[in-house]
């Protein structure tokens, strides 16, 4: 993978570069929509080329070990022919998901076991077959193992844990670079900062990373719960020390509003579940605002969902439609309103990058911020 940086803003750190990889070129700074377990819910692979024009998508390495499993991904010949995807593809290591089964993991030195959330069955995750298993899925970019901290969380679990996925992140670089690619294409490995909202294990944990030397580099362990400014001043000090000329990926971040606030503060690439899962319960995201479709006064509101939308959805459907599908629980309510969302997200990328290549960033954000902050 390459990246090349091609304009930086002259009064925040907001960033436009091209990362270029064996699947296509992505223009940073990026969304990328989650597609959890191969599919972004609701939406064709068509759609997501043609009208949301996704450069990159998001896949699972938790969930797509334990279904469809490693084998039938291999058989296949990698993710993207079982999805019929042919743009860059991202995998996350599972490290969030083990997480988030607090009740069903257990972290040692080793890895972490776990029970599986669909039948119970018991495994173990290591730096080294997750890194097996993202070799097997075949992704382009691939992501360390990592332990994400919870929040809150005291000094010296944060402490402890970020030293343990620094140590984790030595095995998966060793095994990474002691095995190939198995589809005849290369595949970038990304490291991930920790250390929980502790300024120095931040700074610690960021200069680790850096001397990794690796082709991008990640932020996780932020968006669980923390206050916005304390995220945004974590990711200053860490942007602060990554090197400029890689990529660098906020992970599971977040509103429209953080996507900018981070882009501002140096923020290359993002993924996100709440633009789809938002819209699968109603919640729109504008140029002018939200808007929670359930609301009554919808009811008879035969405009366009949103005029200045870039969806074709957007001016297909009324609100008034929309209500009425999200109220009825119809599966088209939750695909507009997924397709609206997404194709809001890539745009605001891609303007974002527009307005930082003509120099115009710095007040066009601040705008924005306050029209994204209104509720409709």
């Amino acid at each position: 993978m390459e990246f090349k940086l091609e304009k930086e803003d002259a009064l925040s750190k907001a960033r436009a570069g091209v990362m270029t990889t064996d699947h296509g070129e992505i223009k940073t700074p990026i969304f990328m929509p989650v597609g959890t377990t191969g599919t972004v819910k609701g939406v064709h692979q068509r759609e997501l080329a043609e009208d949301i024009k996704a450069q990159i998508i998001l896949g699972n390495t938790y969930h797509l070990y334990l279904r469809p499993g490693i084998d039938i991904i291999e058989q296949t010949g990698g993710l993207h022919k079982f999805i019929n995807w042919n743009g860059p593809i991202l995998t996350d290591s599972g490290g969030y998901q083990v997480y988030s089964l607090s009740e069903r993991r257990k972290i040692k030195e080793e890895g972490a076991t776990f029970s599986s959330h669909i039948d119970g069955s018991k495994h173990l995750f290591t730096p080294e077959n997750v890194m097996d298993i993202q070799r097997t899925i075949g992704a382009d970019i691939i992501m360390a193992f990592d332990e994400c901290t919870p929040y809150p969380c005291d000094y010296k679990y944060a402490k402890n844990s970020m030293h343990m996925t620094h140590r984790w992140l030595k095995r998966c670089c060793e095994h990474f670079d002691n095995t190939d690619p198995k589809y005849g294409y290369s595949q970038s490995f990304f490291p991930i900062v920790q250390g929980s909202t502790y300024k120095d294990l931040r700074k610690q944990s960021a200069e680790k990373i850096a001397s990794f030397e690796r082709e991008g580099n990640a932020i996780g362990g932020l968006s669980v719960g923390e206050p916005d400014d304390e995220m945004y001043e974590m990711c200053e000090i860490v942007t602060g020390i990554l090197p400029k000329d890689k990529p660098r990926y906020l992970m599971g971040v977040g509103t429209p509003i953080n996507l900018l606030e981070n882009i501002a503060l140096g923020i290359d690439m993002f993924d996100c579940v709440m633009p789809t899962r938002n819209a699968r319960n109603g919640m729109l995201f504008t140029k002018n605002g939200t808007i929670n479709i359930k609301n009554k006064k919808w009811e008879a509101d035969f405009s366009p969902i949103d005029p200045e939308g870039t969806s074709y959805v957007d001016n297909f459907y009324s609100k008034a439609y929309l209500r009425h599908l999200i109220i009825s629980k119809e599966i088209l309510g939750a695909q507009i309103a997924t397709l609206h969302n997404l194709s809001f997200y890539l745009w605001l990328v891609e303007e974002a990058r527009a307005q930082i290549v003509a120099g115009t960033f710095y007040d066009w954000k601040k705008q924005m911020v306050k029209q994204l902050s209104q509720k409709l």
